[in-house]
């Protein structure tokens, strides 16, 4: 029996809801300002294939970033109930290394039948210089590096995981806190999607998934009609990367057809010694970001977002660098001129519609040293407000 109206939004509700909860947690339990305070997290709820069933409206970055990550996570680990996994690698589904990212699945017979995940910029990971955002040439500078693994085995944590990590960073005992409410979160999560499952069984579940993901794309599709056909151009500078290179070139070719748009990012700059380069999942969350804003707010966030769009960035290149480049900025500031170059594109095609650029950084400021009162260490990361660009009206 196919959804009707009603119970799409019904469902679409219930799931959102449950990414809030799992936010609201993991705020609310975690001990450092910078998920505290400035909610740097995104929490959101995958099907059996990875695919995104519901984000809670968190860190827009993310929204395109995370599937790469339950990926990885299935495809290195055989995950059962009871299990977390860690992971922030930029080159396994990760954006940037203070972006840590835990998963758990709920397992029946042997197969997920979904995932959720919650992804926090942790304050310090380690590396050369306090809050792990500092002028590394190279990813192994820029702080512990980890690939999918266990931080939690049957309920169980793996200590020899959570000692390698804490024995890495500047802060443990808050890296512990923050990592420990990321958990709990998972456990709320998990336990809310049961409750959906007792009371409508998996395959409705599977179902409601199918139904919002379609009813997404329609609506993406739809938007993506009301430009007109043709190839707009854009093209935007990033001052420099603080390590010698200057004027760095962003640029991209959007070709709409019909209902699909085609974004090339192929004229951009190669990738620089600096941390300003981008990991692929990065460059297509700030991309998809932009087709996102030509929606309804009401349209769910899912894997509709999508098969509309596909993406062209040649690998070595700022928004596709290759190892061991260092990333550390591309996610917090590239991917806000990714997003400021992609809306100039959309620009020329509806006038009337897209607003000026923004501020186009974060301007991230990050510190830290030894307390002389206690001989601890500490380190603190804020970002500081920017402008927003005037709209049409």
């Amino acid at each position: 029996m196919k959804l009707d109206a009603v119970e799409r939004a019904l469902f679409a509700e219930w799931l959102a809801a449950v990414a809030e909860e799992m936010g609201t947690v993991l705020q609310k339990s975690s001990s450092s300002p910078n998920i505290k305070e400035r909610r740097d997290f995104s929490c959101a709820i995958f099907d059996d294939k990875a695919r995104l069933l519901a984000q809670a409206a968190h860190i827009p970055v993310h929204l395109g970033a995370m599937p790469g990550a339950i990926e990885a996570v299935a495809r290195k680990l055989r995950l059962r109930n009871g299990d977390v996994a860690i992971l922030n690698d930029p080159y396994e589904g990760g954006t940037h290394l203070p972006d840590l990212t835990l998963v758990a699945a709920r397992m029946r017979a042997g197969r997920p039948l979904f995932y959720v995940a919650s992804r926090a910029h942790h304050a310090d990971v380690g590396g050369a210089q306090p809050g792990s955002m500092g002028l590394a040439t190279e990813i192994t500078a820029e702080g512990v590096r980890i690939p999918p693994m266990l931080l939690v085995s049957r309920g169980e944590i793996v200590d020899s995981t959570l000692d390698l990590l804490l024995s890495n960073v500047r802060t443990p005992e808050e890296r512990r806190g923050d990592l420990m409410a990321q958990q709990a979160s998972l456990e709320v999560g998990l336990r809310r999607l049961d409750a959906l499952l007792e009371r409508h069984g998996a395959a409705r579940l599977e179902q409601a998934g199918a139904a919002l993901r379609q009813g997404t794309e329609r609506a993406l599709r739809s938007a993506i009609r009301a430009i007109p056909n043709g190839a707009y151009r854009a093209q935007d500078f990033l001052d420099g990367d603080g390590c010698g290179q200057r004027d760095i070139r962003i640029a991209v070719t959007i070709t709409v057809n019909g209902d699909r748009a085609h974004l090339d990012f192929s004229g951009t700059s190669p990738q620089v010694p600096g941390p300003f380069n981008c990991p692929p999942a990065v460059t297509r969350s700030a991309s998809t970001y932009c087709f996102r804003c030509l929606l309804d707010p009401s349209v769910p966030e899912n894997h509709g977002l999508f098969p509309p769009i596909t993406i062209h960035a040649p690998e070595g290149t700022l928004v596709n660098a290759r190892f061991p480049a260092s990333v550390a900025a591309g996610n917090v500031e590239t991917s806000q001129r990714v997003t400021d170059t992609v809306l100039r594109a959309l620009a020329s095609a509806l006038p009337g519609l897209i607003p000026a650029a923004s501020s186009g950084t974060m301007n991230n400021l990050t510190m830290g040293g030894t307390d002389p009162r206690t001989g601890a260490n500490f380190a603190y990361y804020e970002t500081l407000g920017g402008g927003a660009g005037a709209g049409p009206r």
